[in-house]
């Protein structure tokens, strides 16, 4: 039986570059080479993209340097038709039968290379394109889990533009909204870049302008004290959701610093919750991901204040990280699924979706 050929996907112009190139490591080591032939293409901060098959056996963070740089988009002409730059033959042996996107943060979970690879009509993990965008974008999730019923914090927006203007409207709608301290985020980045916490109005003033460094739009909302819960899920039409997990942060909350630089950042799995608190936190994390209609993979964050035991959904990351310090993989170790069998269940869903949608009339017939 012929191996499938994996491309992983990985870099890209994002702040979360270099957690993206660690995740690519981990999922290439977990990959079994008798059942898949993995092709990396890399994708570095100029976008130019970077293509190495198996034989060359290299590591993510070297094929940079030495694979061979293709166009800065691949021609989506006969499917992902990667090419070079000089409109030689393709650098691909063969088709790819999958891709595993790996890319964090803008160009890689907000939609944009999920539309390219639904042009190209190549099976890839994970959820869809309206999905995979609105996931992304804090303040039209938090939108649509309200509608759904799923207790998710109030939180005001501003556009960048404005507060580059001038942020003292927004200030004042924040302080009449909210108390202090507040949480200023980007409404589109993931592993907490640009997140900072504020406790009086020159500290969210210089919040805003920290955070508009890193999208168009900015939200506001309340701190709450609570522990930070995380529950992972797996499936497609019958999701999974694993046993939860709790983060002790080294910082003061769990930020790009206490994510992946802090060695005192502790993760504990199983959380030690409540069996009711447990039951409702994993009820939710699968209500959320149907709400959105996610598909392959979601890690769901929660708070859980420690006084009234509130629970509140903060979001779901579509494209959790594979560290070796990654919660995702590591919840779903312990729920009983080791990492690589965690892969093939992730590629298997990329195969069952993309027979599904290859399935549907695209002519209408009256």
């Amino acid at each position: 039986m012929a191996k499938l050929r994996v491309g992983i996907v990985f870099g890209g112009r994002s702040t979360e570059h270099e957690v993206s190139v660690t995740s690519a490591t981990t999922i290439l080591k977990a990959l079994d080479p008798a059942r898949y032939a993995p092709v990396l293409i890399g994708v570095d901060h100029e976008e130019r993209w970077h293509v190495a098959e198996a034989e060359h056996q290299l590591l993510p963070e070297t094929v940079f340097s030495s694979a061979d740089a293709v166009a800065t988009w691949p021609s989506l002409a006969g499917g992902l038709d990667l090419r070079r730059i000089d409109g030689g033959d393709s650098v691909l042996r063969a088709p790819l039968d999958v891709i595993f996107p790996i890319i964090h943060g803008r160009g890689g979970e907000d939609g944009t290379l999920q539309g390219a690879l639904e042009l190209a009509k190549v099976p890839y993990v994970g959820t869809g394109v309206p999905q995979t965008a609105m996931c992304m974008d804090k303040t039209l999730s938090k939108r649509v889990l309200r509608d759904a019923g799923i207790p998710v914090l109030n939180s005001l927006e501003a556009p960048r533009h404005e507060l580059l203007r001038s942020s003292d409207s927004f200030v004042e709608a924040v302080e009449r909204e909210f108390s202090y301290p507040v949480f200023v985020k980007p409404s589109n980045t993931g592993s907490s870049v640009g997140i900072t916490k504020a406790r009086t109005r020159a500290e969210l003033e210089n919040s805003l302008r920290n955070a508009a460094r890193y999208d168009s739009h900015v939200l506001a909302e309340p701190a709450v004290t609570a522990r930070e819960i995380e529950c992972a899920v797996l499936g497609g039409h019958d999701p999974e959701a694993s046993v939860l997990g709790e983060i002790i942060s080294a910082g003061e909350f769990y930020d790009y610093e206490a994510k992946y630089a802090s060695d005192e950042t502790q993760l504990l799995i199983p959380a030690k919750l409540p069996g009711e608190r447990t039951d409702e936190v994993r009820e939710l994390a699968l209500r959320a991901f149907r709400a959105l209609k996610c598909w392959g993979m979601a890690r769901v964050d929660f708070f859980v204040e420690r006084e009234s035991q509130r629970v509140w959904l903060n979001e779901l990351n579509t494209h959790p990280g594979f560290t070796d310090g990654s919660m995702y993989p590591r919840l779903w170790e312990a729920s009983g699924i080791a990492l690589p069998d965690l892969v093939d269940r992730l590629i298997e869903l990329a195969l069952e979706r993309h027979r599904e949608q290859s399935s549907l009339e695209v002519c209408f017939k009256s």
